[in-house]
Formats: structure tokens, sequence, C-alpha cells
């Protein structure tokens, strides 16, 4: 019976999503198999190469992704739990049979799901495993193909020669110019930087206020079935707090986080005027991304213990 190999590519980087990839190869193994190794042993042409041949030839293959955003809202961990289960899931949509599932690596992944008891995990399995080899080169490709594409949105910052990683180039850039939305803000250094906090705390400034009540929307909405897309989304004309996508509708959260409920919960802060900005903004946004889905506005509160309140749709 075939078998499924899983692994993964982007957890150690500074910026960029991580991916993981999922392949099942042809029972009649053909001759491209015998090329496949860790991807880190190929040249990026001769990944490209077989990432093609890979996904022209194997029966099944997915990828699962987890943004920095939402990376930083759930925690490395989490994240990787969350992106193999969603390559498996773009493999099972194929409905192509497997009885045997090997991850590169130490940790099961899909413990605690029905398919725990046909997995087994192997350190170096992305050099020995065929299949995880596939699902190595696939993954790898797919992350540096979209770091590429994002080193034209952000130019400042080489990642199209880095790959998001922690290069001394990086850091320096990152020290100079700031972050830009690609980077992973619970990383150190970026961590201290920018003041980034997920566990209790003491908290110094309204900055810091404020990105802990995001980090806690952020965890809701992913633990509610949204992906994260972007967060504080900066122009020169508006700034978004959160944009998610959820069964096909793209929202946009302004998130109000109040120390004191004695002034009221945070959404009470959202007027008329601010109602119309957000609407601006995500009527931007969406032309920007080209999403032609549907869109919706959305509202989160936030108490003094970072716990989330509210988060309502408006209509």
């Amino acid at each position: 019976m075939a078998l499924l190999g899983i692994d993964e590519v982007g957890r150690g980087p500074l910026a960029g999503p991580l991916v993981v990839g999922a392949v099942v190869l042809p029972d009649e193994k053909p001759d491209f198999v015998d090329e496949l190794r860790d991807s880190k042993k190929l040249s990026a042409k001769r990944r490209e190469v077989l990432s093609e041949v890979i996904w022209r030839e194997a029966p099944a293959c997915g990828l699962g992704w987890v943004s920095p955003a939402e990376l930083d809202a759930v925690g490395i961990s989490e994240a990787l739990r969350i992106a193999t289960r969603r390559a498996v899931l773009e493999v099972q949509k194929q409905k192509y049979a497997f009885s045997q599932i090997v991850i590169d690596g130490k940790v099961n992944f899909l413990a605690g799901t029905r398919l725990e008891a046909y997995t087994s995990t192997m350190p170096k399995a992305d050099d020995l495993v065929k299949e995880v080899s596939a699902a190595s080169i696939i993954a790898k490709h797919a992350r540096d193909t979209y770091m590429i594409s994002v080193s034209e949105k952000y130019p400042n910052y080489g990642f199209e020669k880095h790959m998001g990683y922690g290069t001394a180039a990086h850091i320096a850039a990152i020290r100079e110019k700031g972050i830009c939305p690609e980077h992973r803000r619970s990383f150190e250094p970026i961590r201290s930087m920018v003041g980034f906090e997920r566990a209790e705390g003491v908290v110094k400034n309204t900055t810091m206020i404020g990105t802990r009540g995001e980090d806690a929307v952020c965890e809701f909405l992913v633990h509610n079935g949204h992906e994260i897309c972007e967060r504080n989304f900066k122009t020169y004309f508006y700034e978004i707090d959160i944009v998610s996508v959820c069964d096909g509708i793209m929202y946009f959260t302004e998130v109000k986080t109040r120390k004191d409920g004695r002034r009221g919960g945070g959404i009470a802060a959202i007027d008329m005027k601010k109602l119309q900005q957000m609407k601006f903004a995500a009527e931007c946004f969406v032309k920007y991304r080209r999403w032609d889905g549907d869109m919706m506005l959305a509202a989160a509160s936030v108490n003094g213990k970072y716990e989330v309140e509210e988060w309502i749709p408006i209509r």
C-alpha cells in the first residue's frame, strides 16, 4: 500500500511562511525517484526541475502553509501541527489511498487525529525515504518561490537571497528599515526589538498593550478556523489590524483592547467615522490583493487579562 511522506521547510527563518509538503509516489517507481534526496543537498535549479516532475508524476501531493502572523499567534509547535494537517488534507482531497505515513524528525504532528496510528517519525527521513525527500523538495521550492516573489514587494531585505533566514545582512536591514508583514515578531532578535509578548508579563506602554490584544485575537481566529493573511498592514492612507480568511470570506478585524473596563468595552470605541475608515481600508486592500470573494468587517474586544470578550462581524 502507498506511503505518504511529510517534511517541513521554514521552521527557523525570521521571515516568511512555514510550509509542509506531503507526497505519495507511484507504486511503480519512475527513473526520477532515484534523484530524490534532502532538498538542501540539491541546487535551486534541480529542485525546480524535480518539483515540477513530482507534481506531474506523483499520484497525490499537497502543501500546508502557515503565515508569519498565524505562526506568531499560535507558536512554532502549533504552527507545525496546523501546517502538517493542512498538507495532509490537500492530499486527502485528491482521494488517493495511503496506508502509512512517515514524518521527518522526532515529533508526530498528527498525534490526536485518526491518522496517528498509521504515522511514524524518522530523523533524516528526508534523505532516507523517497516520499519524504519528495515532500521536502516541493515544500522548499514552493517556499523559495514565494520568498522571491515577496522580495519585489519588500525590496529592502534581500529575501530573494537568504529566503528569510537570519543572515547578518538580513538582521542589519531589519535594524535599519524596521520590519515588514513577512517578519515573525515572535522570533529573536525581532521579538526584543518590537516588544512582542505571548506569555503573561508586565506591559509598559500602549503599543505593547495593543500588540498583546492583537495576539489574543489572532489566536482566537486561528482556533475558529481562520487563516491569518496580514497583521498590522499599513500604508500612507490606512491601516488594518488583522486580515483573515474563513469559509471563503475575507474578514477585516479592528481590535480594541481595554485595560480598564470601566470606560466601556473596546467595541464601544468603534463609531460611525471609524466604520467608514474600516470600510475604505478593506475596499482598498481587496483591490490591492485582487480578492474577488466576499468580504466583511469585524470588531474584537479584548479585556485587561488579554482575553477576547467579543468578536463581532459587522454587516
